[in-house]
């Protein structure tokens, strides 16, 4: 096996892990099956469960309190009535926030 076909595949292997990570971050985990949902806009700064936008990872990463792009699981059907200084939490990231 040449330099070049060792690159190829290290890159096809990263390719398909980046692929695998980040399917795995849309799916429901098992808290959300037990009746929790993902609320935007309720998670101070570095404690969101995931999302939390461009230039940041997954929980923990979000850089701004109620940040609209970024979601840490609630109680089913307790969402949008859970205030915030920024206004209610959402089913749906909040542009702008």
């Amino acid at each position: 096996m040449n330099t070049s076909t060792r690159i190829l595949a290290g890159a096809s292997a990263l390719l398909v892990l980046s692929a695998n990570v980040a399917a795995a971050q849309n799916r429901p985990t098992a808290q959300q099956e037990q009746g929790m949902e993902k609320c935007f806009g309720i998670a101070k700064a570095g404690q969101n469960d995931c999302a939390a936008g461009p230039g940041t990872t997954c929980a923990g990463t979000s850089v701004r309190d109620y940040q609209g792009n970024a979601w840490k699981l609630a109680p089913k059907g307790t969402c949008t009535a859970i205030q915030t200084p920024k206004g209610n939490g959402s089913l749906t990231a909040i542009p702008n926030r």
